[in-house]
């Protein structure tokens, strides 16, 4: 189900480095290098395919892009925020 935006801004409150625009929620990573950039892509895709949830994401060297939203609903859900968790854990253990 489609949170509305007031839902999507409280829950946001956990996410600090996330912002919501265009529609979906969004994060910019920054890593050391390429390695441990394509590292965490890894462990990321995993937990997606756990979830059944895929990101929208682009990488260029050491810094990763991803948004999220779900599009059977064409919007932002309570999928997102789990699969948004799941990578702020990924992202928390590689550093």
């Amino acid at each position: 189900m489609k949170l509305d935006e007031s839902t999507i801004e409280k829950k946001l409150l956990h996410f600090p480095e996330w912002e919501y625009y265009d529609n979906a929620i969004h994060v910019e990573l920054e890593f050391d290098n390429f390695k441990d950039c394509f590292s965490a892509m890894s462990r990321i895709a995993f937990e997606c395919e756990a979830l059944n949830h895929h990101p929208n994401w682009s990488n260029v060297y050491n810094v990763l892009k991803i948004s999220l939203s779900t599009h059977d609903a064409d919007g932002v859900t309570q999928k997102d925020f789990d699969l948004a968790e799941a990578i702020e854990a990924i992202v928390e253990a590689e550093d």
